[in-house]
């Protein structure tokens, strides 16, 4: 088991000796309020730290959490050495957090009056909540106007290509791309936001967020333990999806290995498709049950094929109904099942999301569409392609952000995040 799969120290952090009821909360995303309320103070045991050091980094096949606030970022430093210095400090941060720690020396409150503190303070007398940190490098950080930027165009994988413009996108240039992207996951959306929050604050002067997306309601299993979740939508979501169980496909489909020299650094590492979906709930929720089922190709209450069986009865794409297959060709399962796509699988850690109202009466609400993958060329942008022309489901979706990020191997005691690329 890759050392990330496993929960890592059992020490109770500072914070986790406290049980002062009553923390404050940011209340993220409909109805967090109560939704986490057994993840606050005196709710749960603090023995909820996954180990940041690792093969692999950690929040890729990490049993999936409840939470999530991913965040691009736009490098400013004008120097290499400067970017490395930034990475160094976020992987110090990122070894404190994840551990239910405070950022620093001094925290969030032991600090001179005089003197911003280490620590925002947010997150004090809560838990580690199983808080993954996992970061990633977008093209631009590589290249960008033709500009080796920090000397390192040399190591650009081949695989970390620009994303096309898929059929019916309606990206928005301020949701999208990004050199650097950071993926906090937690049981508590507090902490998550935290540690973005202080990964920012951190960054001040070297780079700043271009975009950020917070997410409840993991729309898929990272595990066998755990059950598969539901989609706005209301139907389960990622049946097929890659667990962290399957060693050998992991191997397959997931982890980059075997690369030519100049993108060795990445051996180890994955790529990261983020895409952020709109739904259109209100569309969705005047469309008949029959209608649901035939774009989606499964039962809603049970996740079943069309074709029968129970939720991860293999689908029978042939099997007859009275007018043509009883899964339609162009259902989102059909479409999307490794068995139409060569085999090819990818793991999905999406989230719903609800950023409130577009001012017409109607929810911006969709999916923080989050998956990794061994090489996007194959295992993603072809799937996509076909998804996005020929998708029943394609009308009730709206492709608003968009972005594709190379994420090196884990971090060693001592390391900082990306050191294979710089050090190599």
């Amino acid at each position: 088991m890759s050392p990330e799969m496993a929960s890592g120290s059992k020490r109770l952090s500072r914070r986790g000796l406290f049980t002062a009821a009553g923390a404050g909360g940011l209340g993220l995303a409909a109805g967090a309020a109560g939704a986490f309320a057994l993840d606050r103070p005196g709710g749960r045991s603090a023995d909820d730290v996954v180990a940041f050091h690792g093969t692999h980094q950690a929040g890729i096949t990490t049993e999936a959490q409840d939470r999530m606030h991913t965040a691009a970022f736009d490098v400013t430093a004008a120097t290499r050495s400067s970017l490395i210095s930034l990475l160094k400090d976020w992987t110090a941060a990122a070894e404190a957090l994840t551990a239910g720690r405070e950022i620093g020396e001094t925290g969030a409150a032991d600090g001179p009056y005089d003197a911003p503190p280490e620590d925002t303070g947010e997150a004090q007398d809560l838990h580690a909540a199983h808080l993954t940190l996992t970061f990633g490098f977008g093209r631009t950080l590589f290249e960008k106007d033709g500009v080796d930027r920090y000397g390192i165009v040399d190591r650009l994988p081949a695989a970390l290509i620009e994303l096309p413009l898929f059929s019916g996108d309606a990206l928005e240039e301020n949701r999208s791309g990004g050199d650097l992207v950071v993926q906090a996951c937690a049981d508590d959306p507090q902490v998550a936001v935290h540690a973005v929050r202080n990964l920012a604050r951190i960054a001040f002067g070297r780079a700043r967020v271009r975009w950020s997306q917070t997410g409840f309601g993991r729309t898929a299993s990272t595990s066998t333990a755990q059950l598969t979740p539901r989609n706005l939508f209301g139907f389960k979501d990622g049946t097929s999806n890659l667990k962290q169980q399957d060693n050998s496909l992991l191997q397959e489909h997931l982890w980059v290995s075997g690369s030519p020299a100049s993108e060795s650094w990445l051996d180890n590492g994955t790529y990261m498709v983020f895409r952020r979906i709109r739904m259109h709930i209100e569309t969705w929720d005047r469309t008949t049950l029959r209608e649901q089922e035939a774009v989606t190709g499964r039962t809603k209450r049970e996740g079943a094929p069309l074709s029968g069986g129970t939720e991860f009865t293999a689908p029978d794409f042939a099997l007859p109904g009275r007018k043509g297959p009883l899964i339609d060709p162009l259902s989102h399962v059909a479409l999307a099942h490794p068995d139409n796509n060569g085999g090819v699988r990818m793991l999905r850690r999406g989230y719903n999301y609800v950023d409130g109202s577009d001012g017409l009466g109607r929810l911006d609400a969709g999916q923080a569409f989050i998956a990794f993958v061994v090489d996007p060329r194959t295992h993603y942008v072809p799937i996509q392609s076909a998804m996005s022309k020929q998708d029943l489901m394609a009308e009730y979706l709206r492709h608003t952000g968009s972005g594709l990020f190379a994420v090196p191997p884990g971090v060693s005691p001592g390391g900082y995040v990306g050191e294979s690329l710089f050090e190599a």
